[in-house]
């Protein structure tokens, strides 16, 4: 590779200062012209450019740039750097037990453990742990989180003690806000400046981090996405990251949005389209005149969508209601200036007039945007209000349950299917958006003018994702209004959309138990796959924050609230146009918001309550492993670290499941309430923790015990090699038992039988779970072999020395009539494999007749594979630490 490079260094004053930054302007006089290029590709070119060193980036990874915009796609590998990583507490407690792991075995080899340090910029942002345990009572958020400081006290701890003991390593403490609303309103800053050789340097803000929602920040024109904590942890240490130059749709908006619709209607809309598209793996890029009608807060829930509509991350390019919202959250006026004077000197701001070249475009005009929810099952799935009913109903008749009502003790309510028992206002994706909140708050104040109140058997809940949401809801007067239909404040975090619903009332649990029954819940969340939300829940549906009280007052999914009564009020029936604001109520309301409220809640925001000041912490340098801890262990990842790693052929795997379509990190990865009777419920048991103190799978993530037990243990997965049996069971074959997932692995792993996974299509689709990876690799599994994979699992699997293989187009388990019950082999697995190699499968029967066929490795770059032969990324990132 030729050491050439482009000289691109400029000067930028914006006040009183002086700033450096690498000129895209500069750089085009010797790349040639680059005006076209998405401005999402204009940042990943300023990071290379300012990035050439000869080694990570080339001249040619420059030049393919001009490449793109010919083709308008790129099969070129890149090394891209974040300024920043961006973690919330259930995959960043993993990630910082693994650089504690390091430092041991960095110790171990007789090296300084100062050397597993961050070097970028790290936040963790403790979210993820609030559960609902406490609701429609004003003391439901101090009861809630004195339970969560209670459950999770190892956890904060050992994150005190990573704070101290890192350099680069912040923690926003809990009880403060979700992770990416955290970052759009207060860690952002659109430019990232750093000092560094005597100068000021400014360039793009831009992250990677350990929640798929990552993307959400998209919405403010900083670029990110989310990534395994694996991955995460590797930018930490100084990796950069491996991608490929990837495609860009653009998405052009027109006209604005309509009476009566919200933010949520739009994203759903958005999602759809984007789905049936087919955008895994690319950008999407917005643009068009509707931009300006676009308030930021309905880019950013937009944006926190990527991961639904499958797109590694939802752009939107920097103009003034960037500016607006920048001022709007306090940040600093030098900062605004100087986020508009580099944005516009970068040719990074937004022009309507002029369209970027994209890899395809998809037009929609925001005046078409009607109301609706997702699901019952999937956040794709668009269904407008007036269709609900019909397709709660023919959910139901799928079905096919018998039972009809079950009365609820204590209630005059008898339980029937299709009724609402969870309602929950919650998730960055809609509490980021003051619209969608005044107008829930709204909703209230009209039903209870009415004379409506929500119905007893349904969980109402309130988690905003900042304490600003409490602030504007106060001085709206709409507080009252929610409380008195019980949306009371239950905690800062993403509670029922993480499955950290809570349990629901006993009465409500035995009626659904006793008659079998398919209930719902609605919330404006952004997830909503099989057993996410609560193990008793059949049906969960997607909305926005106005919806989710509009059916809680209905108490059912059987009813059409586009016509039909939503409830009795004093003088008659109610219908859901009696009680929804205009868009005019709800920007007065909007207006009420301003930038004194933010700076008020962020003012102190790494200081934390007393719980969080009282927690014990060292300030040694290597962590001290409590053996007897159920919560933090020292994971086995690093224990044959050293010893050479061999790439070998698979001979006579097991399948260990056999999957279908859409198997998401939810079904694979430990999530949700624990069962006392799963292998992880037998293990805590045994380690002597009541059932009431289980936790969540979440909040045992930095204990690999828990989480290995916890693979594939959903409750809702199918294993095809147990046809009509649900849950993580498989049948071990040499035994012909039926056992539960983990039991069957240790099995194998006893009599050193190596293990594949075999699926469809869009296989680890959901969020950037690592424990999906680590479990598998746990697990004893050598290599998954599906139809398609989601781009950040597949990535996790590499991570983790998993081999991910997919099928021949058009080929699959039922085309090939593979059964699951063969012996697998890849005899030509071996050290000198490739990225992208065709390798053959061997499946033998149990008669002897072997079915050979073809499928791709999907290590997909150099990089990849060099992460493959040290046995996993953090195993390569070792090596080269000692190295150097």
């Amino acid at each position: 590779m030729t050491a050439k490079k482009i000289h691109c260094d400029a000067r930028l004053s914006v006040g009183d200062k002086e700033y450096r930054y690498c000129s895209l302007v500069k750089a085009a006089e010797t790349l040639g012209d680059i005006s076209r290029l998405p401005l999402s590709l204009k940042v990943l070119l300023e990071n290379l450019l300012r990035h050439q060193d000869g080694v990570t980036v080339h001249y040619e990874d420059l030049t393919a740039m001009l490449a793109w915009l010919q083709d308008k796609s790129s099969s070129r590998e890149i090394q891209y750097r974040p300024a920043r990583v961006l973690m919330q507490d259930f995959t960043g407690v993993p990630a910082v037990v693994d650089l504690a792991s390091m430092r041991d075995a960095v110790a171990k080899a007789g090296a300084d453990p100062e050397l597993i340090n961050p070097l970028s910029a790290v936040d963790l942002v403790i979210d993820h742990s609030v559960m609902v345990d406490k609701f429609a009572t004003a003391e439901a958020f101090g009861d809630n989180v004195a339970l969560e400081v209670e459950r999770n006290r190892e956890r904060y701890a050992f994150l005190r003690w990573g704070q101290k003991a890192f350099r680069n390593f912040r923690v926003v403490p809990p009880g403060t806000g979700i992770c990416h609303q955290v970052n759009l309103e207060y860690l952002a800053k659109v430019a990232w400046t750093e000092d560094k050789d005597g100068a000021t340097w400014v360039y793009p803000d831009t992250l990677v981090g350990t929640d798929s929602h990552t993307t959400m920040i998209n919405g403010l024109g900083v670029l990110g996405w989310g990534v395994g904590g694996i991955e995460a942890e590797a930018a930490m240490l100084g990796q950069p990251v491996s991608m490929l130059l990837p495609e860009v749709v653009g998405f052009k908006l027109t006209g604005k949005m309509p009476e009566g619709s919200t933010a949520t209607d739009l994203v759903l809309t958005v999602t759809q389209m984007l789905r049936a598209k087919g955008v895994v793996g690319k950008f999407v890029e917005f643009f068009g005149d509707g931009l300006a009608h676009l308030p930021l807060a309905d880019r950013a829930t937009i944006a926190n969508m990527s991961p639904e509509y499958g797109a590694t991350c939802g752009f939107f390019p920097v103009d003034e209601e960037t500016l607006k919202y920048l001022a709007l959250s306090g940040r600093s006026e030098q900062q605004i200036a100087l986020v508009k004077a580099y944005c516009q000197a970068q040719g990074l701001w937004h022009d309507a007039s002029k369209e970027p070249v994209f890899s395809a475009v998809l037009e929609l005009d925001l005046a078409t945007v009607k109301p609706a929810l997702a699901g019952p099952k999937r956040p794709q799935d668009k269904v407008i209000l007036p269709d609900i009913k019909g397709v709660m109903q023919l959910e139901l008749e799928q079905l096919k349950n018998k039972h009809e009502a079950v009365a609820i003790a204590g209630m005059e309510h008898a339980l029937k299917h299709g009724d609402l028992v969870i309602a929950a206002i919650t998730s960055c994706t809609n509490t980021s958006n003051p619209s969608v909140m005044m107008a829930a708050g709204l909703v209230a104040k009209k039903a209870i003018e009415h004379g409506l109140n929500v119905k007893p058997w349904v969980k109402t809940s309130l988690a905003p994702g900042s304490k600003v949401v409490t602030d504007y809801l106060d001085k709206a007067g709409l507080t009252k209004s929610l409380e008195q239909l019980g949306f009371h404040l239950v905690g800062y975090g993403c509670t029922t959309c993480i499955g950290n619903s809570g349990p629901l009332p006993d009465a409500i649990s035995d009626a659904i138990e006793q008659g079998n029954l398919a209930v719902a819940s609605v919330l404006s969340g952004n997830r909503n796959f099989e057993g996410r939300i609560h193990p008793q829940v059949q049906a969960n549906w997607l909305g926005s924050p106005p919806l989710v009280v509009a059916y809680a007052l209905a108490g059912t999914m059987l009813i059409n609230l586009a016509e039909d009564p939503i409830g009795e009020g004093k003088h008659g029936p109610v219908y859901l146009k009696d009680i929804w604001p205009s868009q005019k109520e709800i920007a007065e309301a909007v207006a009420l918001v301003d930038g004194a409220m933010f700076r008020k809640q962020y003012a102190d925001v790494f200081s934390g309550d007393a719980h969080w000041k009282e927690l014990p912490v060292t300030e040694d340098r290597t962590y001290h492993w409590d053996d007897s801890s159920t919560y933090i262990q020292q994971p086995p990842f690093f224990a044959d670290f050293g010893q050479p790693v061999r790439i070998e052929p698979i001979k006579d795997a097991y399948a260990l499941a056999l999957f279908g379509d859409s198997i998401t990190t939810d079904h694979i990865s430990p999530a949700g309430a624990i069962k006392a009777s799963s292998p992880a419920g037998r293990y805590l048991q045994q380690q002597g923790v009541a059932e009431q103190y289980f936790n969540s799978y979440g909040s045992r993530r930095g204990n690999h015990e828990v989480m290995m037990r916890g693979t594939f243990a959903n409750i809702r997965i199918r294993n095809h090699l147990l046809p009509g049996v649900e849950g993580g069971e498989t049948r071990h074959f040499p035994s012909g038992e039926q056992l539960a997932i983990y039991d069957a692995a240790m099995r194998y792993q006893q009599d050193k039988q190596p293990l594949v996974v075999l699926a469809g299509k869009e296989y680890g689709t959901g969020s950037s779970r690592d424990w999906a990876a680590k479990g598998t690799r746990l697990l004893g599994v050598k290599a998954v072999i599906a139809e398609s994979f989601e781009r950040i699992h597949r990535s996790n699997l590499v991570g983790m020395g998993v081999l991910p293989l997919q099928f021949s187009d058009g080929e699959n388990v039922e085309v090939l009539q593979l059964t699951g019950e063969e012996r697998f082999s890849l005899p030509e697995l071996d050290a000198d494999l490739t990225v992208g190699q065709q390798l053959t499968v061997e499946a033998k029967s149990a008669d002897g007749k072997v079915k050979r066929f073809q499928v791709r490795c999907r290590i997909d770059t150099d990089t990849e594979l060099q992460y493959f032969r040290s046995g996993g990324i953090l195993q390569h990132v070792l090596e080269q630490l000692l190295q150097s």
